[in-house]
This record gives C-alpha cells, structure tokens and sequence, in this order.
C-alpha cells in the first residue's frame, strides 16, 4: 500500500475511534447531565407538558392549571385569591422561574422528583405523576389578616406555639402570581417588578428590619435568665432622666421622665420605657444579649422551608457600650422579620419551648402517599418555664393596661408588645409600627407578629397599639373563636 494513503487511512480510522469515544462519553457519562441543565428547554417543556401538582389549604388546592393555546407549553399554572396567597405559593413562571413553595417543591409539583417514579415510569422513563404540598396556613387566619391590613402596607405572621405550624403568611402590596405564569407575561412582570418590586418582596419572612420596642421582650428574657431582674414588679433603679452609658446623649421615653423613673420591669414592658431596657442591655452587654436573641433565632436562616434570607439579625461586630444599650431597645443595627417576633412571642407562649416554624405538613404523591412529613418538628428549650411565665405576666398587664388594649379577644387571655421602630437619617422616614402578642382559650393558641411600614396615618399618630394590635386582635380572634 503506498505510504501516503496508509497514513491517511490511519488518521482516518483514529478520527473515527475519536468521534466514537466522544459519542460513548457523551451518552454514557454526560447524558443525565445535559439532560437535567437548567438550560434545556426540553426540562422547560415537560415540567408543562401535565398539569402541575398542587398547593392545599385546609384541604382545598389553591392552585390549578390551564390548557394554553401555545405549540411548547400543554399547561400554565393558575392561583385560587393569588394575591392572598402569593407570600406562601410564590409564583411558578413558564418565563420567569419559581419561586417560594413553588420553587422549593418545583420538582415535586412538575413529577421529576425520582420519589414519585414507579417501577414502570423507571422502565419507560416516563415523567411521573405530580405530587402535592400540603400546608399548616389556616384560611380564616390568612384572610382574616389580609382584610385587616387594607390598605396598610406592612406584613403579619401567626404560629401555633404548641406545634411550630406558620398559620399565616401575609404581605400587602401582593400580587397575583397567575398574571406571570405564562411564556408572555413580560409586560405584567415589569410592572411587577417596578418600584423594586415591593409587591412580590416578602416582607413577613424576607425583610428584616427594626424591630423597635418589640425585641425588649428579647432584652427581659436575657435580664431574667441571667438574674439581672428577678422580680418583674421590683423597682429597677434606673432613673428617668437617663443618659446613654459612654455619651452626654438623653434617651427619653414617650411615657416621660416621672412615668419611667426606678419603674419596675412590668411598669417598663407596660409603658415601653427605653431608659429600663437599655440599662438592661448596657449591663448585660453584648455577649448575653447576642446569645439570647440567638436561641429565639436571630443571626440564623429559618428553612419554613422557604428560607429567611438574609436572616433576621443581632450585632456580632464588637459594638460600643452605647451601642449596646440601643440594642436593648430594638435599634442600632438590630433587625428582624414578623416572622422572627412571631418566634419570639410563641416561645414565650409555650413555656419557654421553640418549637420549629415550617407552613409545609405533609408533601405526598399523586395517590396520598407520604414523602416528606413535618408532623414532629424540632423543639428547643430557648428559656426556662419560669422566664416565659414571667414575661407572660408582664405581656398581659400590656394588652390590659397598656398600649395592647387593642389587641383584646372576648374570652381569651392576651399578652402583647407594643413597638415604633425609627428609620432613616434623623429618623426622616416615618417609623415602623410593630404588634406583637399571644392569646390563648379553650386549649387553643396563637402568636402573631405585625408590622407596617407605611399607612395614611399622620405621623404623630404612628404607633404599634393603633395601628398593628387592632390587627393581630383580628387574627387571634379568627383561630381562638373557631
């Protein structure tokens, strides 16, 4: 053979065994990887081939599906009252991607979670059956919540504190997330998105901020736990013309100077007397103040399972005494969610036992089988049983005495906190109203969490007893009175 074509013919034969080796790694070992990018639209397509699994309230789906007109996609997801759900179900987008439970539990809902395959969807490597997410929200609570809120801008949450199950989850502005749930809804997504998206921002789990006066409950809890106050009807000591430890700097309280002067800690909780608790904190110092708000959760991502990030937050940088001090009132860089005050008052509640928050009981396969639970959630012992009794008995005298007044169910035993949290440079932003409390009858039990960051309200009138507790008195009442 001439040794110019026996060359090529082995250059040949090798390009050959190249393309081969190429073709076998491709099929055998990238295969299921091309196969699952995220970029493959063919995913895109046969997670809207069926009609998607369901999100259930109260054993009815709030969600659904519809058969579009379109040649890639056979069904588009559709919502049951989309806005007042949004904060739960997120939004699950032929364009624009999941999100909230929908993204948590994309693969479940679309039938590609490898749980839900039987042994024939294996053999024919069929795209199983969509399963279904069974939630803890209660509807009369939920709506109860989102009527309250009006047109208030702000967010709530309520626990069971026995059980850790989220029995609401409310935003206002919401959104309905059925207007962006087809391959064309760009247009509806931009107005969506515009203004920084506040409607689809989740202020109750997504958005901390300061929690004012509210997280003084967390700064009596750490007193009373490491036996700065022993007594809640002891006088203090502080004087009401207190200055903040390491400055020249007044720190007043609305009550006045006489009010909150060598006030005990029930009068202090009752009047929201700063000078108390920021005394408090200054003595305790950071490191017991950061450990305390750290077992209620704070500086940690609570999975509901939709995730709370950025978490909600205690300082870990070394603060300043005068620093410190602030905290002990909810300012300075504190920060929290109406989640994580639901935490806090529902440990409190219970004994001083955390029970886990998750809004997810069951998740299950198109036949009722169980796939995941959430019956038996995590619990932790955050604060002796005589420290939440304590604080109990000081967030009663608040809802009866207090600026809680508002908050008071017929029937029902009630505790709370009041909290006006300031923002901006030189407090130029109207101030945050905060409500926080628990109320509990014939063996049933709730706490809540409020905030509103802006009404109609004048600003002199901004305060956590006017404007949240009325709220939270009408999602109590809805849970308790059932």
């Amino acid at each position: 053979m001439n040794k110019t074509i026996r060359r090529a013919s082995v250059f040949c034969l090798l390009l050959v065994l190249a393309l081969l080796v190429r073709v076998t790694w491709v099929q055998a070992y990238q295969g299921q990887a091309l196969a699952d990018d995220e970029h493959n639209r063919r995913n895109l397509i046969g997670q809207y081939e069926n009609p998607l699994g369901n999100i259930i309230v109260g054993g009815t789906a709030i969600t659904g599906a519809t058969k579009t007109a379109g040649k890639d996609f056979g069904y588009k997801r559709t919502y049951v009252d989309g806005p007042l759900y949004a904060p739960i179900t997120g939004y699950s987008s032929q364009a624009f991607g999941t999100s909230m439970l929908e993204g948590v539990y994309k693969n479940v809902l679309n039938g590609s979670d490898s749980r839900l395959k039987t042994a024939m969807d294996i053999l024919t490597n069929k795209r199983a059956d969509p399963g279904n997410v069974l939630t803890t929200i209660d509807k009369d609570v939920q709506k109860a919540a989102y009527d309250a809120l009006g047109g208030k801008q702000g967010a709530a949450v309520a626990i069971d504190p026995a059980t850790g199950e989220i029995l609401a989850v409310v935003n206002n502005p919401s959104y309905d997330p059925g207007r962006i749930s087809g391959a064309g809804d760009q247009a509806a997504w931009d107005e969506l998105s515009a203004d920084k998206g506040k409607a689809m921002e989740n202020v109750a789990l997504r958005k901390p901020q300061a929690p004012g006066s509210t997280f003084k409950l967390v700064t009596l809890a750490a007193a009373i736990e490491n036996g700065l106050v022993t007594s809640i009807d002891q006088p203090t000591g502080v004087p009401g013309n207190y200055t903040i430890p390491g400055t020249r700097t007044k720190l007043p309280s609305e009550a006045g100077d006489e009010a909150c002067n060598n006030a005990s800690a029930r009068t202090a909780l009752k009047l929201s007397c700063n000078n108390v608790f920021a005394d408090l904190a200054s003595k305790l110092g950071q490191d017991k103040m950061r450990a305390m708000a750290e077992k209620l959760g704070f500086n940690t991502q609570i999975d509901t399972p939709v995730r709370t990030n950025p978490p909600s937050k205690y300082p870990t940088k070394k603060l300043s005494v005068d620093q410190v001090a602030q905290t002990g009132i909810g300012q300075f860089d504190v920060q929290a969610t109406p989640l994580q005050m639901a935490m806090v008052t529902s440990a409190i509640q219970n004994g001083g036992k955390l029970v886990a928050p998750h809004m997810v009981s069951e998740v299950t396969d198109s036949g009722g089988t169980v796939l995941e639970s959430f019956r038996e959630p995590k619990t932790q012992q955050v604060m002796s049983a005589r420290t939440a009794s304590m604080l109990q008995d000081a967030m009663r005298t608040v809802a009866t005495e207090g600026g809680g007044k508002p908050a008071q169910v017929a029937g029902a035993e009630v505790g709370g906190k009041t909290g006006t949290a300031q923002r901006g440079v030189n407090n130029n932003i109207p101030p945050l109203a905060w409500f926080t409390s628990y109320g509990k009858a014939g063996g049933k039990q709730i706490a809540v969490a409020v905030m509103i960051e802006n009404s109609d309200t004048d600003r002199s009138e901004i305060g956590g007893g006017k404007l949240a507790a009325p709220i939270a008195q009408k999602m109590m009442a809805a849970w308790l009175k059932k």
